[in-house]
């Protein structure tokens, strides 16, 4: 769902210190839906062609050489400080000892080579030696890798590519593991590991051997002879090594890394914050009145979070009923509560999140942002945007160009949207119609929308149950890009018995990718928000038998209303559109066709483009012939009268003006904060926000509002000073959009044929071609912003 400000993200941004590694664990949380209106190994790796896999494989991680390795007691010579000592000085205590650990590590799952993730065994007590293990192994490749590197591809990019594989994917499944599985225990595990891991990062970001070598490749007379994507990798790596410090020297460099280890600490301790302040709000209901307004669907969730919690005789007629922050939950009482007061408590507790006592990120916030502009500085940077603006298409100009061109479209569209909610709760006699807040907006606009087309979002989830949802994204993905989804439960393990695993299939029935599917709101271990990440990239070096290219694996999660007593889970239509958003993610990561594996599927992609299939695939939940393979509802089968698609599809405009406007604050507010801000200066973080809201805000903010505190996109996830890129990403998704309107959509055989060029340009090059050339290359010209304003009903806004 539109990321609940929880994020995600995690997700999951890495430092920017690790030359290309930067990018692969980037995408680990940028690609995520944005925020909601009202919340804010191994090598060789298989050639995922496995037989049934019910558990992971458990062989050597590399090789035996490296259990050799490990294995001290197994050979004296293997260890100079022992081959000198008689084995008789090692006590038969010391010896089981050794033993002991050595068989431990050789046990431990993520030194496993595997053909998928063992997500189902891997444990806290596995992380601090697996983790460390893996560091001391692949310090060791980096060494070897200084010492013989030449100005080539076989001997600089491709054991290159190894090492920033092998701990991609290791340390993105313990990451993985605790945004979907957290614990105290796991935490503790990653947060002493941690300064290991970036430590590592850190020194292979700054390894001046390997940026010579990439240096000596672009100057060579070879360079013409390079391909697109190659080239492109080249480029990134000295880009990214300057990003990452590799031209300081002594105190600076010193300086720069210990910015960097503080960076990613802070990160972390901002997300646990936020997942530990949404966790710890709960709210007990014993009168139903309370609740007044709240449909079937939220009182049945609410009743089975007081179950869990241990009221065992609640139910959703008699009670008792809990609310939480979480996203679902949220939302019910902002749209449905009757009762202002309970809707002004849950606001008031949501924007206020994490920010007091020891859970408050206010200090965190200004730390963060005082080491980054630190950063900036010793890096030749103004500011910090200028940092982040160096790996994405756009620049800070022209990023507050298209901010400020849709700000002054939606604006009168939004003013416009206040007085018809006023209006309209006049009309329904409501004392606050004159003085409507913030938590009476997301309540009277479902009102206003009900009574003017005709349309309960509440009433619309039977007609929405999962399996079909599925069945019908399935199904337009094989008219549009010509692939088969099929089940595969069974073959991967799985983190929670709930996820899914799916096999992707070519016209040739051969498999080309695989992916996981974690649907449903898990409050007590999981982190809000929805997102897409990688498990494994799709390469030609890390091929298992060195012809076909090792197939990439992703993994979708989502947040949404799970199944309650018999019933499948019944979703909203905002919950559909998440799902087919971060299925544009995946489908951009598993169809690619680029072997060079530091530019394939999402990896090596401009980050403000990186949105562009995700949104794509949104505008397809408003596809009649889509909608309605969907739309079956769960108990008779019968299809969503045609009536009420057109009225969906009239209300797909409702209130645009103002949902522009939110995304355009929490975009310019993030610019700012990264560039005229002043780290301990007289302003405050949320005297910048307040500055912000009286030019993107209808109704100010709250005086003691701190969405801030909450704002793991930018604190802790990768959209620092980047958040921008939705809506960048929106113009290029609309307009790639329009191709298909431009082909009709009526047209099968039109839009089959405009599906294939879009898989072959859009979802296919990765990485591997500047972001704009690909879509030049679809769409025959440049991106306009028309067809975004005209989806959005503002093109007439827009020209006056």
């Amino acid at each position: 769902m539109r990321h609940i400000l929880k994020l995600h993200v995690r997700k999951r941004a890495l430092l920017a210190s690790l030359l290309i590694f930067n990018m692969l664990m980037a995408t680990r949380v940028i690609l995520s839906r944005s925020v909601h209106p009202l919340l804010l190994k191994c090598t060789p790796f298989p050639h995922f062609a496995p037989k049934h896999l019910p558990k992971s494989q458990s062989c050597p991680l590399w090789s035996s050489s490296f259990t050799f390795c490990l294995s001290l007691h197994k050979s004296a010579t293997t260890n100079p400080s022992l081959s000198s000592r008689p084995c008789s000085s090692l006590s038969a205590t010391a010896m089981a000892s050794s033993a002991s650990v050595d068989e431990a590590l050789e046990a431990n799952p993520l030194l496993q080579d595997f053909d998928f993730p063992p997500f189902d065994v891997v444990d806290a007590k596995h992380v601090r030696p697996g983790i460390r293990a893996l560091l001391k192994k692949l310090e060791g490749d980096l060494e070897e890798l200084e010492r013989t590197v030449e100005p080539t591809w076989p001997k600089l990019v491709v054991p290159l590519e190894k090492i920033i594989d092998r701990l991609s994917v290791v340390w993105g499944l313990v990451n993985h593991l605790k945004s979907v599985k957290d614990s105290s225990e796991l935490r503790s595990a990653i947060e002493e590991v941690q300064p290991e891991k970036v430590k590592f990062q850190l020194r292979l970001g700054q390894s001046k051997p390997i940026y010579n070598a990439f240096k000596a490749i672009r100057e060579s007379p070879d360079w013409q002879t390079l391909t697109e994507a190659r080239k492109r990798i080249v480029e990134s790596q000295i880009r990214e090594a300057v990003l990452s410090g590799v031209s300081l020297e002594d105190d600076k460099r010193d300086n720069f890394n210990k910015i960097e280890q503080e960076l990613e600490r802070l990160s972390h301790k901002f997300e646990e914050n936020v997942l530990d302040a949404t966790k710890k709000f709960e709210k007990l209901v014993t009168d139903k009145n309370e609740i007044e307004g709240f449909p079937a669907t939220a009182l049945g969730m609410a009743a089975q979070t007081a179950l869990s919690k241990g009221h065992e005789n609640a139910t959703a007629e008699n009670g008792p009923w809990i609310i939480t922050l979480d996203g679902p939950s949220f939302l019910s009482v902002m749209q449905h509560a009757q009762n202002r007061s309970l809707r002004e408590e849950i606001y008031r507790a949501y924007v206020t999140r994490a920010s007091s006592g020891d859970l408050d990120n206010t200090a965190i916030i200004d730390s963060i942002l005082k080491h980054r502009l630190e950063k900036a500085k010793l890096l030749n940077y103004n500011n910090y945007a200028e940092v982040s603006m160096a790996t994405k298409m756009a620049t800070v100009a022209k990023a507050e160009e298209l901010l400020e061109k849709l700000r002054s479209a939606s604006w009168n569209a939004a003013v416009q949207d206040m007085e018809d909610l006023k209006n309209f709760s006049k009309s329904k006699d409501a004392p606050e119609a004159d003085d409507l807040m913030h938590w009476d907006t997301s309540f009277w606009s479902e009102r206003l929308r009900e009574s003017k087309f005709d349309i309960n979002e509440e009433d619309l989830r039977p007609y929405f149950s999962l399996p079909k949802v599925m069945d019908g994204l399935f199904n337009l993905a094989n008219m549009l890009f010509g692939i088969n989804i099929e089940p595969a439960d069974g073959l991967a393990p799985v983190w929670n018995k709930d996820v899914r695993f799916y096999r992707i299939k070519d016209s040739s029935g051969s498999p080309i990718a695989y992916f996981y599917f974690d649907p449903y709101t898990r409050p007590s271990e999981k982190r809000g928000g929805a997102w897409m990440d990688e498990v494994l990239a799709r390469s030609h070096v890390l091929s298992r038998d060195g012809a076909s290219a090792r197939l990439p694996v992703a993994h979708m999660v989502c947040n949404q209303t799970p199944p309650v007593g018999n019933k499948p889970s019944l979703m909203t239509f905002r919950e559909v559109e998440t799902v087919f958003h971060e299925f544009g993610h995946a489908l951009q990561h598993m169809l690619t066709m680029q072997d060079e594996g530091l530019v394939a599927g999402i990896r090596g992609i401009e980050w403000d483009a990186v949105e562009l299939p995700s949104q794509f695939m949104e505008n397809w939940c408003y596809h009649r012939d889509t909608l309605m393979s969907i739309a079956k509802h769960y108990e008779t089968g019968e299809t969503l009268p045609e009536e009420t698609y057109k009225k969906l599809l009239s209300a797909r405009t409702f209130r645009a003006g103002s949902l522009s406007l939110r995304q355009i604050r929490f975009a310019s507010v993030d610019l700012k904060l990264h560039t005229d801000y002043i780290p301990g200066g007289s302003e405050s973080i949320f005297d910048v926000d307040q500055r912000v809201c009286e030019r993107t805000q209808v109704i100010p903010p709250l005086p003691e509002d701190r969405f801030l505190c909450g704002f793991s996109h930018i604190f802790a996830g990768g959209y620092a000073a980047g958040y921008y890129s939705y809506k960048w990403a929106e113009v290029l998704s609309a307009d790639a959009f329009s191709a298909f309107e431009d082909a009709g959509l009526d047209n099968s055989k039109a839009v089959k044929e405009t599906g294939h060029k879009f898989r072959e340009t859009i979802l296919a090059l990765g990485g591997g071609k500047a972001p704009l050339e690909v879509f030049v290359e679809f769409r025959g010209r440049e991106p306009s912003p028309e067809p975004l304003l005209r989806h959005n009903g503002l093109l007439g806004t827009a020209s006056a």
